[in-house]
């Protein structure tokens, strides 16, 4: 007898106990006055809205023939007004089926249909040890080609040469049907050797 009235009194008291834990618990979890601040961004909208823009954009394919794009840049324009799109402070990374990769840097960008023109001073940096700079580098979104022809500074690993244009592109297919890289150079080539 005494165990049920126990048990019938525990009923009532655990729950009215619990009740109080938790009321106290959110009543005296804060200090009066600390209001958490929310962060904001110090944005001009009126700019954002005149001039549209998508902040750190990546674009990443495939051409017909196997290279594989991978775009960053630090912010990016949709095409207006008949002018093509822009970004800012681009990084592309471009590689071949055959291995060869090269990595672009360039502060300025134009995106067109079927190319990327990569403006303002590129750098171009191929796995093969070449490094070139160039006012302007074409590369085509269609195909594996980059293109070079407003001039270009290279340092090869056997010296150092300057040119008019330059094409880095496939070469005619061999009898199995692989076509590795090849970069050409014309319009005024000159070339310091070291051995």
């Amino acid at each position: 007898m005494d165990r049920t009235r126990i048990v019938r009194w525990l009923r009532v008291l655990l729950p009215l106990i619990a009740l109080a834990m938790l009321s106290t618990m959110f009543l005296f979890s804060r200090q009066p006055g600390t209001a958490p601040q929310i962060p904001y961004t110090e944005v001009d909208a009126e700019a954002m809205a005149r001039e549209p823009r998508v902040v750190a954009p990546q674009y990443s394919g495939v051409t017909g023939d196997g290279a594989e794009l991978s775009l960053t840049a630090r912010s990016a324009a949709p095409a207006r007004d008949g002018r093509d799109g822009a970004a800012s402070d681009l990084h592309l990374d471009w590689r071949r089926p055959d291995g060869l990769r090269a990595e672009l840097t360039a502060p300025d960008v134009g995106i067109g249909d079927d190319a990327i023109t990569l403006r303002g001073g590129v750098r171009m940096g191929t796995s093969s040890g070449w490094v070139l700079e160039s006012p302007e580098i074409e590369a085509a979104t269609d195909r594996s080609l980059l293109a070079a022809r407003d001039g270009i500074r290279a340092t090869a690993p056997f010296g150092q040469l300057s040119a008019g244009a330059m094409e880095l592109a496939p070469a005619e297919a061999s009898a199995d049907g692989a076509a590795s890289a090849v970069l050409r150079f014309s319009d005024g080539v000159r070339l310091l050797y070291q051995p």
